[in-house]
């Protein structure tokens, strides 16, 4: 099969580029945006997905107000023309590569639709690989990059039109690819029979924007503490000309809310070159379960690659004091927009965070621990 994209000397191997070089299901390219007025009241993450190997493209909209998560999910079959990012009413439209990206899901009779424009308000920063398995086999192994920005425009939910303009509307984005669970579950075989007493999934990213600078961190530990993905640097404007600043090894102290591993805070020391050294102050303020509408895991009715037919679009609601709900989120990687301080700079950007299981560092020794 050709398609309109082999006009173009993009190939990266002797195949069109219709097909995958990797021939697992779970091949995957995907982008997520989120946006706040830095406050909390309000929280949208948004994002778009194809998938190669299913023949399927899908995209999301969750927003958070008072205690709902409001979700548009949009599937179809996969078109021929990769370069349009468009799955129904949504679609994204790349204005300058790496910089400027307009968001657009005109999805009104679902209640909840939004034209927005994302600027940079740094660089993108290119993040280390990511391997992780289960067993022997392979369960991610994905490249990414990630920026800090503004967002412009509105946001019509429920009859309300919400105006977002970029001297108060803050977010963080990532583009990632290569290989994730996706789609409908694979036949669970030993690694889900033979599961590991010891398992722990610990996991922390935190990409906040400054006035001056962004800081984008990401760790992820192993049960015993152990630190197997690591990364700090400070981004700075690009009219600089200045380098991303590495920022080391991160030593992380999380605080949560008593009897959960809900947290409410962090303080994260950094440390470069030299004297170097940053400490940020972390302040959660309102969050999004990413198992609860926007189809990251533990949803068996959505998740990112299902096959739901042709031209699907539905609106689902979840309501964060129903407790079977509430009994998900422990489950879940959560989304926290986040209020940072360094040195007395004040920043606003995401905490994302997920600890499930055996943590040691963090005290928790299995499922059920919490903190006291």
């Amino acid at each position: 099969m050709i398609i309109p994209l082999d006009e173009y000397p993009v190939h990266q191997a002797p195949l069109s580029m219709a097909y995958s070089v990797h021939s697992d299901r779970n091949f995957y390219d995907r982008c997520y945006f989120n946006g706040h007025d830095r406050t909390g009241e309000i929280f949208l993450i948004t994002g778009l997905g194809v998938y190669n190997n299913l023949g399927t493209m899908d995209a999301y909209a969750t927003i958070r107000r008072g205690d709902r998560h409001i979700t548009v999910r949009i599937s179809d079959a996969l078109s021929d023309d990769r370069m349009s990012q468009q799955v129904g009413p949504y679609r994204i439209e790349v204005i300058e590569p790496l910089n400027v990206i307009r968001v657009v899901c005109d999805s009104d009779e679902q209640g909840l639709a939004f034209d927005l424009t994302w600027r940079g308000s740094f660089p993108v920063l290119e993040e280390p690989p990511h391997v992780i398995r289960k067993g022997n086999a392979l369960m991610l192994d994905a490249q990414r990059f990630a920026q800090v920005g503004t967002w412009e425009g509105e946001i019509r939910l429920d009859g309300d039109t919400i105006a977002v303009s970029p001297d108060t509307w803050v977010g963080t984005r990532d583009r990632s690819w290569g290989i994730r669970p996706v789609g409908e579950p694979t036949p669970p075989g030993r690694w889900e029979a033979e599961r590991d007493p010891n398992f722990g999934f610990w996991w922390l990213y935190v990409p906040m924007r400054f006035d001056d600078y962004g800081i984008i961190l990401i760790c992820q530990d192993e049960p015993d503490g152990t630190r197997v993905m690591n990364e700090a640097k400070r981004v700075w404007p690009g009219h600089t000309g200045r380098k991303a600043e590495q920022l080391g090894w991160p030593d992380v102290d999380i605080r949560y809310r008593p009897g959960t591993r809900m947290p409410t805070g962090a303080t994260l020391h950094m440390s470069g070159r030299g004297s170097t050294s940053v400490t940020m102050e972390v302040e959660c303020l309102n969050h999004v379960a990413l198992n609860l509408g926007p189809g990251y895991g533990n949803d068996p009715s959505w998740n990112h690659g299902m096959w739901k037919g042709r031209n699907y679009i539905e609106r689902v609601e979840h309501d964060l004091t129903d407790p079977r709900n509430q009994a998900m989120v422990p489950f879940a990687t959560i989304d926290h927009v986040a209020r940072a301080t360094v040195d007395g700079d004040v920043g606003f950007g995401l905490f994302e965070h997920s600890s499930v299981g055996r943590h040691d560092p963090s005290g928790f020794t299995d499922f059920t621990s919490v903190a006291k």
